[in-house]
């Protein structure tokens, strides 16, 4: 399992990854927005999100997790 942590404190602005979705490493999980400007959040590894703990208009702080990736 792995988690993917936000990188800065933003507002979450889109969330176009779903639990239980394939993902490939690199593929966009959320879109965060912080100062006007868009930061993709990128799958680290490849595999299945088996949780997403956000959803747009949440606020994030650096180092939480937004989402756990099964890449079993």
């Amino acid at each position: 399992m792995v988690e993917v942590q936000a990188e800065i404190a933003a507002n979450v602005w889109q969330v176009p990854a779903e639990e239980g979705q394939m993902i490939a490493e690199g593929d966009t999980i959320a879109i965060l927005e912080s100062m006007k400007m868009e930061i993709p959040v990128e799958a680290p590894v490849a595999g299945t999100i088996t949780e997403i703990r956000v959803k747009p208009e949440d606020q994030v702080n650096e180092g939480d997790v937004i989402a756990v990736i099964d890449d079993a």
